[in-house]
């Protein structure tokens, strides 16, 4: 049987449906919250003495367009953060730039963090959707409802791990410096069956989008970090 449509497009780039379309689409009706990994989902993760790893705008868009669609089906923000094991200053600087609800840094357990903002935004991880690339990701994959994972060729085994233990849904076609936040966004936005409206509307930057946007720049971004087993404010 076919891939209905558009989701066509994200085969023929790579893509892989690991959880069939239809199931997906049942899973995102109950979405209200998006979590991503930083280094190798934003950035191919490399690193310097002097630097740390950053972002794309074609991602940032993304993010922004997700939040949207998110934003206009639920009729309020949706909970979005970055979740790292490191402490990277970049990725605290695109949460507060984009006015994501919280960067989570240097934690060294996600599943916990997933537990954390379960417990303080009246979330279940059925209702969350994260992005991830590595083996330190897994156990918030576990959790979550659904699962994204970007495509790295050189871990076959890992990729071969992770999608029979039914820890990811899709993956996807570009690796993480070819914008594969982004492939994951515009999936989530076609998956909900909204990616014509929230684009012309960003266009026309009409009223909805502008109510958005007011709700978007209002919020003031949570950083927490981990000591121990305890997440904590920064």
């Amino acid at each position: 049987m076919g891939l209905p449509g558009l989701f066509e497009n994200f085969t023929a780039a790579g893509g892989n449906f690991v959880t069939p379309v239809e199931d997906l689409k049942k899973k995102v009706a109950q979405c209200r919250a998006v979590v991503f990994d930083w280094d190798g989902v934003f950035n191919a993760g490399r690193k310097g003495h002097t630097s740390s790893s950053g972002f794309s705008e074609a991602d940032s868009m993304g993010t922004n367009m997700l939040r949207y669609g998110l934003w206009r089906r639920l009729g309020e923000l949706p909970y979005a953060a970055i979740i790292s094991g490191e402490d990277n200053e970049n990725a605290i600087a695109f949460a507060r730039r984009e006015h994501l609800t919280a960067a989570y840094t240097g934690i060294r357990d996600k599943r916990q963090v997933i537990a954390h903002l379960c417990d303080n935004h009246k979330l279940q991880p059925g209702q969350i959707a994260c992005v991830f690339d590595d083996i330190n990701d897994l156990p918030m994959a576990k959790v979550c409802g659904l699962r994204f994972r970007v495509r790295r060729q050189a871990s076959p085994m890992f990729a071969d791990f992770a999608d029979r233990r039914e820890f990811c849904d899709y993956v996807t076609g570009a690796n993480a410096s070819s914008y594969a936040v982004r492939e994951v966004c515009e999936l989530l936005l076609g998956l909900m069956d909204s990616y014509a409206d929230v684009i012309e509307s960003r266009i026309a930057r009409d009223d909805a989008y502008e109510e958005y946007f007011r709700a978007r720049q209002s919020v003031v971004t949570d950083c927490y970090g981990q000591r121990g087993d305890v997440i904590e404010k920064l």
